[in-house]
């Protein structure tokens, strides 16, 4: 009995231990949490979660597994969602609703934007004024509308800077030469007769990250990517602490990331993070100076008096004089803030966030000015198409509180489910590069390029006449409203091309000798992209009268029906087009039928399409209305003959060769017959 007590009491303290170990545990992953190295805290987590009983140990096993699945989440790792419904299954959200944002936010990344939309909504039914939650929402209720909207921006990727298995974000030019690139990478490189670091980040569980340059040669091609000069070398001392030092080791070595430059290149800021007395303080901004080709040693950027603050991602003002930086410090809007603040020589001068139009609870980061002054920046609190899109922000100009600024999410192709960020641009242009992990389902980040085509407006087509033959001795004339007045000749083959300009209106006139004129009008105002204008020309002779197609009226019925108005419309055109000439409107029957009814039924018809041109302004004194019944039959020309080969060429569609024919080729030759048709009586109306 003694012995059976005793196994009781040693089990039992065995289980206080290992329930002891576990808080511990627990309480080593929360510190690596709080200072950033979200991979080996979630190491931890998953460690702990597995020790944990569902029944007795519900809400900590709910708490392990909503930590792990935040340290996934900010460092992209897809097992985040698993890990978030783990938490939901303990029940987290009884201990803090806010796991159905995040969940809502990993599930957007993800592009599962229905579920994302759900989880939104749960959170907003405790937090119904939560920005975040809000953007969040409607974007994805927006997201099938935003698909199909594309800017003209060309994006590519920038495969000259990439390599298979690391990241690379955070392009830089170098000064306004714009013919040197610097960027975050954790690429390998080999290094002669020194150990590599193999041991990955704390924070990301990847390779760390340093900067690497390039350069275009004279040809205009990016050359091999190399080490910053001269900071490599700080790097490699922090290498062989690392290998040295326990401490070092456990708190991790330096990372270089994000930097900027004034316009002469020679002055460049960028994040660093190193540890310190084994303590990893988190990242800080530092300063180095370029001399002899090389960078100086690195000195920190003195911000705050609370040293505990995290601050990076700097950029520079065009000026040089205004310092733009993302820090977590107090007085934010929570997340990480975008702040703004002037540089007096090597201070730092009233560090101020920016305002709530700008940043919300959840990231702001990647801030970028371009030399026009506005501001770029990345954020996953603002709709987006989820995780980090890119933004651009302008002042309110229409207000008179300083505060406000008008964004713009950059939409595709820049923005995708996946993080968007790091924008740069080649000097004044609308040409650069930018971050992102999209496609990449180990969340690797790569560099991309994007282009701004100019664009160009073009008006071109075909001149012919009405039998289809290509008139090579067209001429086009045209007319801007900017004062352009020019004229060309069409090609051998009758086409023509004209390269016109953006926000002018224009007057197109096509003239051919024995041929009525023919104007078109157009214009290119306000346009947001690219356009050519094709318009083909068909010249009416004048020597000869032509066929107006597509002209109908009820059996036995003169009345212009619905379907003839657009061919009689453009006839209005035609005499407005030519305002000197006069026409013979005439209509004409096929064989059937009485030859005194059919006279009169085509002078109906003739006379009701001259009232249509009436009461469309033409002048009577232009128009004469002719009825031919069945007395003009149709000759056959090639163009005839070739659409009907039983048809020859000359032939005329009278009485007797119709009746000659099959009852299907009597009834086609027919319908040739029945026709509207106009020619040119005079061309000097009005002239004198």
């Amino acid at each position: 009995m003694r012995r059976y007590i005793l196994v009781c009491v040693w089990c039992a303290l065995i289980c206080a231990l290992c329930g002891c170990s576990v808080q511990q545990r627990i309480k080593r992953a929360d510190k690596k949490f709080a200072i950033g190295e979200y991979f080996a805290a979630a190491d931890i987590y998953k460690e702990c979660y597995g020790r944990l009983s569902t029944k007795k140990d519900r809400d900590l096993k709910g708490y392990v597994a909503y930590q792990q699945g935040e340290c996934y989440r900010i460092i992209n790792n897809p097992r985040a969602a698993n890990c978030y419904q783990s938490a939901l299954r303990c029940k987290y959200y009884q201990q803090d609703s806010i796991i159905f944002l995040h969940t809502a936010q990993v599930l957007q990344y993800q592009g599962k934007y229905k579920d994302a939309a759900k989880s939104y909504e749960l959170y907003l039914e405790a937090h119904p004024e939560d920005y975040v939650a809000k953007a969040g929402k409607y974007a994805c209720l927006k997201i099938d509308e935003w698909k199909k909207e594309t800017s003209r921006y060309k994006v590519s990727e920038a495969k000259q800077f990439n390599v298979q298995r690391t990241s690379n974000f955070a392009p830089m030019f170098i000064g306004q030469q714009n013919d040197a690139l610097m960027f975050s990478s954790n690429r390998q490189e080999k290094k002669t007769g020194s150990k590599k670091l193999k041991r990955p980040s704390n924070v990301t569980g990847q390779q760390l990250f340093q900067l690497f340059q390039t350069r275009k040669n004279a040809a205009g091609q990016w050359e091999d990517i190399v080490p910053a000069e001269g900071l490599a070398g700080d790097q490699q001392q922090a290498e062989d602490q690392q290998q040295n030092d326990s401490t070092a080791k456990q708190a991790g070595s330096a990372e270089m990331g994000v930097c900027t430059f004034t316009r002469d290149g020679r002055t460049m800021y960028f994040t660093y993070s190193k540890p310190i007395n084994g303590q990893d303080l988190g990242a800080k901004i530092y300063k180095s100076e370029r001399a002899s080709g090389e960078w100086g040693e690195a000195q920190e950027l003195k911000i705050f008096a609370d040293s505990s603050i995290t601050v990076g991602h700097p950029a520079l003002s065009p000026s040089g004089t205004t310092l733009y930086f993302v820090s977590d410090a107090p007085g934010g809007q929570g997340g990480k803030d975008i702040w703004v603040a002037e540089l007096s020589g090597d201070s730092v001068v009233d560090p101020q966030p920016l305002p709530a139009s700008i940043n919300t609870s959840a990231d702001e980061m990647y801030p970028y000015v371009h030399a026009d002054g506005t501001l770029y920046f990345a954020s996953n609190g603002h709709p987006g198409y989820g995780g980090l899109d890119i933004f651009k922000a302008e002042p309110d100009t229409t207000s008179k509180d300083t505060a406000i600024w008008v964004l713009y999410n950059m939409g595709a192709p820049f923005n995708t489910n996946g993080d968007d960020f790091g924008i740069t641009f080649d000097g004044n242009s609308q040409n650069g590069f930018f971050s992102s992990n999209r496609n990449d389902k180990k969340g690797f980040d790569k560099i991309y390029q994007f282009t701004l085509p100019e664009m160009e407006f073009l008006t071109e087509g075909l001149i012919s006449d009405d039998q289809g033959n290509a008139l090579s001795d067209a001429t086009i004339r045209i007319v801007g409203s900017d004062g352009t007045n020019s004229k060309i000749s069409a090609r051998r083959d009758g086409t023509y091309k004209v390269k016109l300009k953006r926000d002018v209106k224009y007057v197109m006139l096509i003239t051919a000798r024995g041929f009525l004129n023919t104007k078109e009008q157009f214009n290119t105002l306000d346009m947001k992209d690219s356009k050519t204008y094709h318009f083909d020309f068909v010249l009416n002779p004048i020597s000869r009268p032509v066929k107006m197609e597509n002209i109908f009226y009820e059996f036995g019925h003169w009345e212009i029906t619905k379907a003839s108005e657009t061919e009689l419309l453009n006839l209005v055109k035609l005499l407005q087009d030519n305002p000197n000439i006069t026409i013979e409107l005439s209509a004409h029957t096929d064989l059937v039928g009485n030859e005194q009814f059919n006279q009169e039924l085509s002078q109906k018809r003739a006379q009701s399409c001259c009232d249509f041109l009436i009461k469309h302004g033409i002048e009577k004194e232009r128009l004469t209305p002719v009825g031919y019944g069945k007395q003009k039959p149709v000759v056959a020309d090639k163009t005839l003959h070739e659409k009907y080969k039983f048809i020859p060429q000359e032939q005329v569609l009278d009485e007797a060769f119709i009746l000659s024919l099959p009852a299907d080729q009597q009834e086609v030759c027919n319908q040739i017959n029945r026709r509207t048709e106009f020619k040119v009586l005079k061309t000097t109306y009005k002239l004198y």
